[in-house]
C-alpha cells in the first residue's frame, strides 16, 4: 500500500502524511514495490543508520501472505524488525495486513491475527486493518483486486494521520 503501486508517489498516503505533518516530522518511505518481510528485515539496520529515525512504521507482511509464506516465518521476521528498531531507539509501530479470502479462511485469519499478537507480545502500538471501504468500492481498488488506487490514497492517509495523532500526539 505504501509503494504507491500503479500510480505517481506524490499521489501516494505516505507523500500526503509527510506533506500534512511538514515541517515538524519528516516523513521517509523506504517501502519497495513486492517487497516482503523477508527483504525489510535485511533492508532495515542500514535504513535505521542512514536516517535515525524516533518512530519506524512497519508495514509488512502482505507479500508474504500473497505468496504463502508460513505464519511463523513472517511473524518472526516482523519480531525481529521490531527488536532492531528498539536496538536503535526507534520506536516500532506496527501496521496490520490482510489478505484475500481466497487462501483459506485457516491462513487468512492466521495471517490477520499475528499483527495482533505480535503487537500484544512486543507491547508495540497496532494501527488495525480498517480498509474494508477500500476494498470493497470498485473505484478504490486496482484490477488486481489486491491494490488501492490513487483515489483511495487521502482515505489511507485520513486512517494513519489519525491513527499517528491519536497514538503519538503528533
Amino acid at each position: 500500500m505504501s509503494s504507491s503501486y500503479g500510480f505517481e508517489e506524490q499521489s501516494g498516503w505516505v507523500s500526503l502524511l509527510a506533506n500534512h505533518f511538514r515541517p515538524n516530522h519528516e516523513i521517509i518511505n523506504a517501502s519497495i514495490s513486492g517487497d516482503t518481510t523477508g527483504n525489510g528485515l535485511f533492508r532495515l539496520p542500514q535504513l535505521l543508520n542512514k536516517f535515525s529515525p524516533t518512530h519506524v512504521l512497519i508495514e509488512l507482511g502482505a507479500n508474504d501472505g500473497l505468496r504463502g509464506y508460513p505464519l511463523y516465518l513472517i511473524e518472526g521476521n516482523i519480531e525481529k524488525m521490531i527488536e532492531i528498531c528498539r536496538s536503535k531507539a526507534a520506536k516500532p509501530i506496527l501496521f496490520g495486513m490482510r489478505i484475500p479470502g481466497n487462501y483459506g479462511t485457516r491462513y487468512t485469519e492466521g495471517f490477520a491475527n499475528i499483527y495482533t499478537k505480535i503487537a500484544t507480545k512486543k507491547g508495540v502500538d497496532l494501527l488495525n486493518f480498517d480498509f474494508y471501504e477500500i476494498a470493497t468500492t470498485q473505484s478504490l481498488i486496482q484490477s488486481d483486486g489486491l491494490h488501492p488506487t490513487a483515489k483511495a490514497q487521502p482515505i489511507i492517509k485520513e486512517k494513519v494521520q489519525q491513527f499517528l495523532t491519536t497514538t503519538l500526539g503528533f
